[in-house]
């Protein structure tokens, strides 16, 4: 579908929609004292401050202004949003708006090192290529929303726009603006529950908050925190389509039949919990727990032999993700404090905050142990199963096993976030400073605990008995070379019944502990130059440095290399600084009252990386109101996003083998050349040569807010977003192909002989060699209406307000691959978003009681349109109705709940953890909250 046709269409299908506790827009019309926002107690977007005097930050731009009208598209998300879902964080909360795409969760992070984590990740572009800010600034937890307080945020400001003119490195899919509360007055404390329809997936908070006036009510102070524990879900076959799912051919055994199939319960064929013999005389005999012999109970299997890799079914199957959550459990606490104090005509801050989340779940079964060569004289068999052996002559057999009791991996973490601030706003005459300085740090402590040690584990399965007893083979000869007093023999037949000695020998912890710091320096100074014919042009100039630096270490065991499914495999050590001046200026050019109002606006910003270089980032754009109320708006800007830590200092890893050259073309005929070269030299790892990525985008959009149907407010904004040299990594081989391809950046990764021609050395670490190209549209609608416009015997107020993205394209090219995935919605699928996602909503409130009704939308699409030979590879959209309610009692008291999900939709069938759908189902939150 065109763009053009949506752009048409939107207009005339949005109805009624929904408005949030702040009415969203630096898309909306000025409005006059008697509009249904005031009157319903909303404070218009792009006001400069509040009736208390606070200031209030405008994220689209650096300009603040009351009325103004940013070129760049802003959504605000305010209380309603907020309180919506009764979500654990404000991460789940954005991950709920359109815009968002869920990449890193508790229903999706589970079985990797990011679990305890919660980034947002705005178009899908990546959770690095999102700018995070609290109250305007910078903070060392880098997009990680467990440290931030929920409770404490007055509202959320999402730019959807590139923004690195105006906000520096990372906005290049936009920026995210928590504005924390800071006039709190007397104590509140809340408390709440919540818990799944299916009994699970407990979690339950606390929080309190404190605020007060001194020195004659020229200072505030005041202190907040929460504490949240999430118990998460462990079963995943508690819910429909999440079992061990996966794609099978649908005709094993054919030739010519290539089509697929994506199927519930796939298993191992050739393994069990408590192990299944696959040669030999008990081919196809299964262990129970207690070590006695019966037939395994198998599935339907899926290729050649008595035992293929994968069969669907059986009672005795097993897959790799059945011992892996369906949500990671997690908890986090987090205090916030802030002193201010009124100068008179500046004001005089410093603030804190502490966060801690730490998560302590199931990781995955080692799933690399290879089918197990057993003696037929292992004393650990029965003396019948021995025998049985000898009478067929046989000497060994294959058990293959899933050892999800002794070898079932978790990963313990516990991250802490310091961080302090001070700064000063004021007036100079007409013109405004502000100015601030910034030290945080985060200590990460991360485990993964019952690790397999690949000799130990060898050692202790050759067990033999010797003076009566059971011992591993290597201590049974007294003048062994290679003996280990700690070895003690393993019990592989069955769970449970290896010795807790045997578990402790064969496992061990892989530890990494990882510091991060970031301090940070700003200052800039805003006023009128001068009045033109229009009204006065306005200037923003400022400055900006960051110092950033990482270490890592990890323990003895992890250096050694000791483990079979190494996690952490190098330390990692490196900083680099950034100084940056930035200006903004907005032009009025007409000013016709009540006919158009055309301000033009533009930004710039140059930054200088201690690692890289200088580069420039800048914003041109413009707005033109018409007749009051209609706004039209067009951007341009050059992003960046500079490399991070990882990216430039992870240690450099050098390998010597053999490569395939797939830029041979011209080449075969020159004396000594050699396609299939024996002893490349490969660098993978960090790469301090990384440049920042370049993007340039695009946005164009419309807002409606007429006159004559007051409360109503649309918004329709087109943008298209295309990113060069991108930071991926490609394998050796891939590189030679995407040379071939023209593709230059991967060209300068490979070094020639330069006679032969002849590959001799490979860079394959990090790299600017990929692109990122997604357009789409924008939509939202709003719609406040006080009831007594109804009825003067009516109360309260009626808010609507809709969200929906449509994402035309969705490319991610490397070089070697160019993949267009949206509408591809499969768990599996990378960079997969749907076409369409929408929220609708409903709010009544008035001063006793609130009811909330949301639609939230997600589309349907293909599991993976890369995969041509999927037969079942069409996912049907889903549609969720959450509600909530909130009763105020006694004027102290607020009683509320929530119901997630009510009519228990399920996610499609799924073989991890879906970002796009709902996997927990109907859950529900009550709580309560007292104010003093």
């Amino acid at each position: 579908m065109k763009i053009e046709r949506i752009l048409c269409c939107a207009t005339s299908a949005i109805a009624l929609m929904y408005s949030s506790g702040a009415l969203a827009q630096a898309t909306t019309a000025p409005q006059t004292a008697d509009t249904p926002a005031e009157q319903a107690g909303i404070e218009p977007a792009g006001a400069e401050a509040g009736d208390d005097g606070r200031e209030i930050i405008v994220t689209g731009s650096r300009i603040r202004r009351d009325g103004f009208d940013q070129p760049t598209p802003t959504t605000v998300l305010g209380d309603v949003e907020l309180r919506q879902g009764a979500r654990a964080n404000i991460q789940q909360v954005l991950n709920d708006q359109p815009q968002f795409r869920a990449t890193v969760t508790p229903q999706v992070s589970n079985g990797n090192t990011s679990t305890g984590t919660a980034p947002v990740d705005l178009r899908g572009l990546g959770i690095n290529r999102t700018l995070t800010l609290v109250n305007g600034r910078r903070f060392v937890g880098d997009n990680n929303l467990n440290f931030v307080p929920t409770g404490l945020i007055e509202q959320v400001q999402v730019v959807t726009g590139g923004a690195s003119a105006a906000w520096g490195s990372g906005a290049v899919a936009g920026v995210v603006n928590l504005i924390l509360k800071d006039d709190l007055q007397g104590v509140t404390v809340g408390a709440q529950s919540g818990i799944s329809s299916r009994g699970d997936g407990m979690r339950y908070g606390f929080d309190a908050s404190f605020g007060t006036k001194f020195a004659g009510g020229n200072g505030h102070f005041m202190i907040g925190g929460e504490y949240l524990k999430d118990e998460g879900i462990f079963d995943r076959n508690s819910r429909r389509n999440l079992g061990s799912a996966g794609i099978v051919r649908v005709n094993p055994t054919s030739l010519t039949d290539l089509s697929t199939r994506l199927t519930r319960d796939v298993n191992y064929g050739n393994i069990s919990r408590d192990g299944l013999i696959t040669t030999g005389v008990l081919a196809g005999q299964n262990f129970g727990s207690d070590g006695v012999l019966r037939p395994f109970r198998g599935g339907t299997p899926l290729g050649a032999g008595a035992f293929p890799g994968q069969m669907i079914g059986g009672a005795d199957g097993v897959g790799l993700y059945d011992d892996v959550s369906a949500s990671t459990p997690f908890d986090r606490l987090n205090i916030y404090g802030r002193a201010s104090y009124d100068l008179g005509g500046a004001t005089i801050w410093v603030d804190g905050t502490y966060g801690r989340s730490t998560s302590n779940a199931r990781f995955l079964t080692d799933f690399i142990v290879p089918p197990l060569t057993i003696s037929a004289t292992n004393p650990f068999l029965s003396a019948a199963v021995r025998n049985q052996l000898a009478a067929a002559g046989e000497t060994s057999f294959t058990l293959g096993r899933m050892f999800s009791d002794v070898l079932s991996m978790r990963f313990n973490t516990k991250r802490e976030n310091w961080e302090g601030a001070f700064g000063i706003n004021g007036d100079l005459g007409k013109f405004k400073y502000r100015a601030h300085y910034s030290h945080g740090e985060i200590h990460e402590n991360e485990r993964l605990e019952n690790s397999r040690i690949d000799a130990n584990f060898t050692n202790a399965l050759d067990a033999v008995s010797s003076g009566g007893k059971i011992v591993c083979a290597i201590n049974a000869d007294a003048i062994t070379t290679n003996d280990d007093p700690a070895c003690r023999p393993l019990n592989p037949f069955g769970r449970y019944n290896a010795s807790a000695e045997a578990v402790d020998y064969v496992t061990g912890t892989q530890q990494q502990l990882t510091t991060t710091k970031l301090d940070s320096v700003a200052a800039e100074i805003q006023g009128d130059l001068f009045s033109l014919w229009a009204g006065p042009v306005t200037l923003v100039v400022g400055g900006e440095a960051r110092w950033s630096s990482i270490s890592s270490t990890r323990n003895a065991d992890a250096v050694a290399g000791i483990f079979s499914l190494p996690v952490y495999t190098s330390d990692l050590k490196g900083s680099f600084n950034v100084k940056e001046a930035f200006t903004e200026v907005s032009f009025p050019v007409i000013d016709a009252e009540g006919v158009a109002k055309v301000e033009l606006n533009g930004a710039a910003r140059y930054s200088d990386y201690s690692n890289s270089g200088g580069i420039w980032s800048w914003k041109a754009g413009g707005t033109a109101r018409l007749f009051n109320d209609l706004l039209l708006r067009v951007t341009r800007s050059r992003d960046i996003r500079s490399p991070d830590i990882n990216e430039l200092f992870s240690v450099r890893n050098i390998n010597v083998g053999a490569l395939v050259d797939q830029d041979s073309a011209g080449r075969v005929a020159i004396p000594g050349y050699n396609a299939t070269p024996q002893a490349v030299t490969t660098y993978s790892g960090g790469n301090p040569d990384l440049v920042p990525e370049v993007s340039k985008g695009w946005t164009a959009g419309i807002t409606y807010s007429p006159s004559f149907f007051r409360g109503f407010s649309l918004a329709v904004d087109y943008y298209d977003v295309n990113i060069n040299g991108a930071i991926t990594t490609l394998t050796a081989s891939s590189l030679t192909l995407a040379c071939s391809k023209g593709n230059t950046a991967a060209c300068n990764s490979i070094i020639r002989n330069p006679t032969t021609q002849t590959v001799e050395t490979v860079f394959s670490n990090s790299q600017n060699i990929a692109s990122f190209s997604t357009r789409g549209v924008d939509i939202e609608a709003s719609y406040v209406l006080p009831l007594s416009r109804v009825s003067s015997s009516m109360g309260g107020t009626l808010r609507m307000r809709a969200l929906a993205t449509y994402i035309d394209s969705f490319i991610f090219d490397t070089g070697v691959t160019r993949v267009d995935s949206a509408g591809s919605v499969g768990d599996a699928t990378a960079n997969g978003v749907p076409k369409w996602r929408g929220t609708l909503g409903l709010t009544y409130q008035d001063n006793i009681v609130g009811f909330d009704a949301r639609v939230r939308y997600v589309d349907g699409g293909l599991y993976n349109r890369a995969l041509t030979t999927l037969v079942n590879n069409k996912i049907a959209s889903r549609t969720y109705l959450d509600l909530g309610a909130q009763f105020k009692v006694m004027d102290r008291f607020t009683l509320f709940g929530n119901v997630n999900n009510v009519f228990d939709a399920p996610p499609p069938i799924t073989t991890a953890g879906n970002p796009h759908y709902d996997i927990v189902g109907t859950y529900f939150t009550a709580g309560v909250r007292v104010k003093f």
